[in-house]
């Protein structure tokens, strides 16, 4: 099996969006996917559920989420509520 990594940059204006976005490319992804979030300084309760459904439809495909540029604040969110484990992290 080929392994094919996709790379996303989500924009903190429009965070949902693009994350929903990248959720509908993982229908024919395989391998590994990697969001780039060094733009996103905040993360708000919007964000936190696309992060959630867009994991969740990764681990339906089986494909693997790399966050990328991730600020200590958003990794600090992430952790708190518990989605942190169902990425890695790459810089």
């Amino acid at each position: 099996m080929a392994t094919i990594a996709a790379w996303v940059k989500i924009d903190e204006a429009c965070a949902v969006e693009g994350l929903q976005e990248a959720g509908e490319k993982l229908d024919g992804a395989e391998g590994e996917v990697m969001l780039d979030l060094s733009s996103l300084r905040r993360i708000d309760p919007g964000v936190l559920q696309a992060l959630e459904a867009f994991a969740n439809k990764a681990d339906e495909k089986a494909v693997r989420v790399v966050l990328r540029g991730v600020s200590v604040d958003v990794y600090k969110v992430l952790k708190l509520v518990k989605l942190a484990s169902r990425f890695s992290f790459a810089t």
